[in-house]
């Protein structure tokens, strides 16, 4: 029988899935990749898988989609991981570099930008000095592991997930597993039982994981982190796709 091909997120805020699916017998029924978001995106787009964990947003790139399990990365409230960091004012801001990694988060700040700050500077993805800018009227979006430690650097910091609560009263679903074509009923079963795996043995996975000074990780995959998709996630999600749709 031929294996099921997925792409997961390579960042910490996937490794609870990651310890479920590689500690139970559900590996042995798949093809397992770990990539970055834009990439585990294009692999689905491009069909070469058929489950990703994949931005919210890049769903509005597939013919076909399908949500197929009951978890997700999300969050209520901030999540301590999506940001968009300014030496200035998010008003006075005049550019904003996207971060390359994230399709969804870029999303989001553009949501933000135009619904919530109501200000419409200049966006610009794959900015040469991305991150790194001297000028101080601009700001930059970033995700991930990349920005542990780093909300101190910053004079203003804006934590997307919570400026999206504070937008719509909604939680916010980051990622998704999606899939680009019907999957039986029954793999779905089994996954979200390797999923659930997973996130039950959250504190053994933290004994795993390298020890920071500078992030409070089980602060992050304990609390921050919100993993159920329930009707409010969904809820979330669908308004946030058409928030997309009319930018």
């Amino acid at each position: 029988m031929k294996k099921i091909r997925i792409s997961a997120v390579s960042y910490t805020n996937t490794k609870p899935f990651i310890y479920g699916i590689q500690n139970t017998h559900f590996i042995d029924q798949i093809d397992l990749s770990l990539d970055i978001p834009s990439d585990c995106a294009q692999k689905l787009i491009d069909d070469k898988v058929d489950i990703g964990l994949i931005p919210v947003a890049a769903a509005l790139n597939l013919p076909e989609w399908h949500i197929i399990s009951d978890y997700c990365i999300g969050a209520t409230g901030p999540v301590n991981s999506v940001f968009l960091f300014s030496n200035c004012d998010i008003h006075e801001v005049k550019t904003v570099q996207l971060d390359p990694q994230s399709r969804t988060s870029n999303n989001l700040a553009r949501v933000l930008l135009k619904n919530w700050w109501k200000v419409n500077p200049q966006q610009i993805t794959g900015a040469i000095d991305y991150a790194q800018s001297p000028d101080q009227q601009t700001a930059f979006v970033q995700i991930g592991d990349r920005t542990f430690g780093k909300k101190a650097q910053y004079k203003h910091v804006y934590d997307l997930s919570e400026e999206w609560q504070k937008l719509t009263g909604l939680p916010f679903v980051f990622a998704a597993w999606i899939a680009n074509k019907p999957i039986p009923q029954s793999f779905s079963d089994e996954f979200n039982k390797s999923l659930k795996f997973g996130l039950d043995h959250r504190p053994e996975l933290l004994k795993e994981l390298p020890k920071r000074t500078d992030f409070d990780l089980e602060d992050y995959l304990m609390h921050k982190l919100d993993f159920n998709l329930n009707e409010d996630k969904k809820k979330a999600l669908y308004l946030f796709l058409d928030y997309i749709k009319a930018l």
